[in-house]
């Protein structure tokens, strides 16, 4: 509810040993994706198990059936009660944009941001479709700390579900709001001419 990332572990030990997971194992994998779980954490299972790609396959098939039953309007009227009233500017934005991008069918949402704090507010509300994070890296000015500001971000992006982090160019900000999209009347939507896709700019 809070948007803070949720990962969980030590799920389905058997399979350290065992080819599939018990009964119950198998239920709190499809238990932690319906609660909202952002990732599951294979420890052992993959570091000394016997059957670590088969865990991996059958994890992933337990999570995706999970998501075919996830409740995203039932989640999300929960997280906007939760993000009280007045919401804040941010909370109205993402949330917005997540609820445009359910009525029209988007088949992503883009959010262009640099800390990455746009595209994980959009995240919480569970959005169906995924979220590609562009990320504009920008030079730290500290004499002692040359380093990229932006790759950092883009792999804790990561810990969170439907986050998809990109690398991007900061010029390219400038060819998309001239060449690629229309300006609605809120500053902070942008729809692609061609596609379904929404935009948000932070």
């Amino acid at each position: 509810m809070a948007g803070k990332p949720a990962i969980i572990t030590r799920v389905v030990d058997s399979m350290t040993d065992n080819l599939r997971p018990t009964r119950a194992e198998a239920t709190d994998v499809a238990n932690a994706v319906l609660d909202g779980t952002d990732g599951i954490l294979l420890g052992a299972e993959t570091l000394r198990g016997l059957y670590p790609v088969d865990t991996i396959r059958t994890v992933g098939r337990i999570c995706s059936e999970a998501e075919g039953a996830y409740n995203q309007s039932l989640q999300f009227k929960r997280i906007v009660q939760h993000a009280g009233e007045p919401m804040s500017h941010a909370e109205s934005v993402a949330s917005s944009a997540v609820r445009a991008a359910v009525k029209v069918k988007a088949a992503v949402i883009v959010v262009f941001t640099s800390s990455g704090r746009a595209a994980r507010l959009i995240a919480k509300y569970r959005p169906p479709m995924p979220v590609l994070a562009v990320m504009f890296p920008r030079q730290k000015t500290e004499p002692l700390n040359s380093s990229s500001f932006g790759t950092t971000q883009a792999r804790q992006s990561l810990a969170v579900r439907g986050i998809y982090p990109i690398l991007a160019n900061p010029s390219l900000v400038s060819y998309i709001m001239n060449k690629k999209i229309i300006r609605t009347a809120s500053s902070n939507y942008y729809y692609l001419d061609r596609g379904r896709v929404v935009v948000t700019l932070t």
